[in-house]
């Protein structure tokens, strides 16, 4: 975990406390999802890896709210109706092809593309701020689990 230093961190500007907001978003859906995944499948293994990442991705967002409050901008907690519709559609599929761990890995797999991306976009736009140190870090989390994710889902095509 990265040391959050006020003197540098506590003067970005406003574009950067903005894109800071959406990936405290992003984090807040992705543990959300990861959440409602280990619910939807029966692997006992599986479903301590989904709150395993549930439980980084929520560390993630509070180190981000951080930032975002020692510069006066305001975080929401509740994550957005896109992560809602996105869960929703994790439990209905799950549901719907008798807890499939394959379904569910995908779906997982998709929200870690969105994630991902999410991260690689503010890294290119906002390079050598003071809060790139810490995204850098996030980030390489990010795609460890994304792929973590999808070595799962490739290796349970019959599962």
């Amino acid at each position: 975990m990265s040391i959050l230093r006020e003197s540098t961190a506590s003067n970005l500007k406003p574009e950067t406390v903005s894109k800071l907001q959406m990936l405290h978003q992003a984090n807040i859906d992705s543990a959300k999802g990861f959440e409602e995944a280990a619910k939807d499948v029966e692997n006992a293994k599986l479903a301590a890896d989904f709150r395993s990442w549930s439980e980084e991705r929520s560390k993630q967002a509070q180190e981000l709210a951080s930032l975002i409050e020692i510069n006066e901008g305001e975080v929401d907690r509740e994550g957005s109706w896109l992560g809602d519709l996105h869960r929703s559609y994790i439990s209905l599929k799950a549901a719907i092809t008798s807890d499939d761990e394959h379904a569910v890995l995908a779906e997982a797999e998709r929200g870690e593309d969105h994630i991902k991306g999410a991260y690689e976009e503010v890294l290119e736009q906002c390079p050598g701020t003071a809060v790139n140190n810490t995204l850098q870090h996030q980030y390489a989390n990010v795609k460890k689990i994304h792929d973590r994710v999808l070595e799962l889902r490739d290796a349970c095509k019959s599962c």
